[in-house]
């Protein structure tokens, strides 16, 4: 009777350990979503013990906050490769910007060996609209103390064609930035119209060549000038390589009348002048790169001074126009979405009549992008 006893408590503790593994596995175990095919029929429940369940049995505690993984942070944005902003280029990309662009050109008179100067000062502001959309705004002044020369000519400052545009621009590899530009001029420049003074009009001429003759639509203060142009930049691993090409249809608006001698200020009922660029640039540090480019002008027509020019004995060379630059600039984050990126660049022409004449450009270069 003893071992009869014995042996039935020796099975209820075997169950009631048993039963609360069981538990403890249900409790941890997620249960499954579909039911098995062919489950097996309950068994009937044991008996309860008639003694305390074991430790095994106590119910499971939750896991506190402390052994909870923290959650994988979201994958940070990763931040767009630098990019060289162009020297006498357009930029490849659109952003809220206010510019401020000086071109200081000392040059000698090549009959006397006299030395000028002038200074050309554009400002720019373009408002991003969409991620890919900008309209711009810009603005110009030229100042020219002319060299000695008989006649005398005196100093002069011009307020230039103001210009209007867009730029639209898309990335169509990860690389690439490829943009869209199409610009028009209002023809209210000084220097302009049937009189003008022969200071106003040198110091336009002199200001284009402190420009590289990059922005002759700006002094050609005679014309409403029609100028659209694409620019492709290759951006990777803190290099820049840009291209680009602009087309400019100048059509004349005033300055046709004949003077006594039978000749207009300006002759020419159109003209269409081509300017095209390469631009190279390496972030040496986040905080400074360096910028190279070549710039080249040319008419494809051939206005009556350029006509003039090339049936001389001793042509200028005023077709074409070639000059290169190069020089720093720094880029520092003044707030969130504040960006300074001053830079100064020297250039020199490669060829006539900017050669002849010993340009030597230094240009300071201020944009702030917000």
């Amino acid at each position: 009777m003893d071992r009869f006893v014995l042996r039935s408590v020796n099975l209820g503790l075997f169950v009631a350990v048993f039963g609360g593994s069981v538990t403890v596995w249900a409790q941890e175990t997620p249960a499954p979503t579909e039911a098995p095919a062919a489950a097996e029929p309950a068994a009937p429940p044991a008996p309860a013990p008639s003694e305390p369940a074991p430790a095994a049995t106590a119910e499971v505690a939750a896991p506190s906050a402390a052994d909870v993984p923290p959650a994988e942070p979201a994958a940070a944005k990763p931040k767009p490769p630098p990019y060289s902003l162009p020297w006498q280029l357009r930029p490849a990309v659109v952003g809220n910007v206010v510019r401020v662009d000086s071109a200081f050109a000392f040059y000698k008179n090549p009959a006397n060996d006299k030395s000028g100067f002038t200074d050309a000062t554009m400002l720019l502001a373009a408002y991003k609209i969409t991620d890919e959309f900008a309209p711009l705004v810009r603005l110009g002044v030229a100042y020219n103390n002319p060299p000695t020369a008989t006649p005398p000519i005196d100093k002069a400052t011009n307020f230039l064609n103001p210009v209007i545009g867009g730029t639209y621009a898309i990335k169509p590899a990860k690389p690439l930035r490829l943009a869209f530009f199409l610009g028009v001029t209002i023809p209210i420049g000084s220097g302009g119209g049937d009189d003008a003074k022969a200071e106003n009009k040198t110091a336009n001429a002199a200001g284009i060549r402190a420009r590289s003759a990059m922005d002759n639509a700006m002094f050609s203060v005679n014309d409403f000038t029609v100028f659209p142009g694409v620019d492709l930049a290759y951006v990777s691993g803190g290099f820049t390589v840009q291209i680009e090409a602009t087309v400019l249809e100048l059509m004349r608006v005033k300055g046709d009348k004949k003077n006594a001698m039978g000749v207009a200020a300006n002759p020419d009922k159109a003209k269409t002048n081509f300017t095209c660029g390469l631009h190279v640039g390496y972030f040496v540090i986040p905080q400074l790169s360096i910028g190279a480019e070549i710039r080249h002008q040319r008419f494809l027509s051939t206005p009556k001074g350029i006509e003039a020019d090339e049936a001389s004995a001793s042509p200028q060379g005023l077709r074409d126009t070639t000059t290169w630059a190069i020089g720093p600039r720094g880029h520092f984050k003044l707030s969130d979405k504040v960006w300074f990126r001053p830079g100064v660049a020297f250039a020199m022409a490669v060829d006539n009549p900017m050669k002849k004449a010993d340009y030597k450009i230094v240009q300071l270069d201020l944009p702030i992008a917000f």
